[in-house]
């Protein structure tokens, strides 16, 4: 049965957000889309949004279903061994129209212990911003509870983040206890441990359809927030073509930019795990199973190797770029 596993692509689930917007639909492509699609879920095991098969003969079964029967097969043996039938990665779209509020994800000890759950930290890719956009990532000095405390009453925090302009193909390391915020004008690409916890610090003071503000979490990110400056706010690193080029290694996930122009042959050996590429540029084909079997990947689309498949060849119909993930 294990040689039968093929690379898996999954039917995606959109959250509508205040701030969403029409980008997903629009770049991606995307006919069902919901209305401010502000996420596109790509690859989920968190609670009630576990994503289904969407090709080949797993269709329909979840991804749940599919690690309890084939394991290591699927995950890779050391990740089997961690996690079990669980999948340890989340990996979404975001596409912000407005600014999403400022806010925090707790660290595994505090997620398990208030919310026993994995904590939240993640990565971002900007696959598109309008000019002047930018967001937020941890503080641009150190600062105590006091300073906090009181720039969250008058509105202040955002003038003590950080604050960078972005453009396509920059990457940010937002480790569980940053205090960030995505600006509007941005699409990305975000990789982080399976969780949904967030507490939302700042909202602009916006309000919803029926004029609530939505609810703030001040006093349970106290104890979860880094308040020391933050200077490593985003990644530096070059593209070399035709190679992967890491740009975030922890002991969460391990992501990687590939772009390519020209066939390439890929072999895993060393790699006990799955693999996720995200296809942010440009389209390919993927053989595998010896070169007997292909799958397409465009712009926007996303897909699960399982970590049996051991060599991958990429056929690039232009110029491609991949976000390659998979955990050491």
């Amino acid at each position: 049965m294990t040689n039968n596993l093929y690379p898996l692509k999954f039917i995606p689930i959109y959250k509508s957000k205040i701030w969403g917007g029409n980008k997903i639909a629009e770049l991606f492509n995307r006919k069902n889309t919901t209305n401010q699609c502000g996420e596109s879920w790509e690859i989920s095991d968190f609670e009630n949004n576990v994503s289904i098969v969407a090709n080949g003969f797993l269709k329909g079964n979840s991804l749940s279903e599919i690690i309890e029967i084939y394991m290591g097969d699927i995950v890779g043996d050391s990740v089997f061994q961690k996690f079990g039938c669980t999948f340890p990665l989340l990996v979404k779209f975001i596409d912000a129209q407005d600014n999403l509020s400022v806010q925090v994800h707790p660290n595994d000890e505090i997620a398990y212990e208030r919310h026993n759950s994995f904590g939240k930290t993640e990565m971002w890719y900007v696959i598109h911003a309008d000019k002047n956009s930018h967001l937020y990532n941890g503080f641009n000095k150190d600062i105590d509870q006091n300073e906090y405390a009181n720039s969250i009453i008058d509105g202040s925090i955002i003038n003590v983040l950080n604050n960078p302009i972005v453009k396509k193909g920059d990457v940010f390391f937002v480790p569980a206890g940053n205090v960030h915020s995505i600006g509007k004008g941005i699409l990305l690409a975000e990789i982080q441990q399976s969780s949904d916890i967030t507490y939302r610090i700042f909202d602009y003071n916006r309000t919803d359809n029926n004029g609530e503000k939505r609810e703030l979490h001040t006093d349970l990110s106290f104890d979860a927030i880094n308040f020391k400056q933050t200077k490593d706010f985003k990644k530096s690193y070059s593209i070399i073509k035709n190679k992967s080029v890491n740009v975030t290694d922890c002991e969460y996930f391990t992501t990687n930019i590939f772009s390519f122009d020209m066939p390439i042959e890929k072999d895993f050996p060393e790699i006990d795990s799955f693999i996720i590429y995200m296809c942010t540029q440009g389209s390919c084909k993927i053989e595998y199973d010896d070169q007997k079997n292909f799958i397409d990947l465009s712009m926007g689309e996303t897909v699960l190797i399982p970590a049996i498949i051991k060599n991958l060849c990429f056929y690039p119909n232009s110029e491609t770029t991949l976000l390659e993930t998979y955990i050491k």
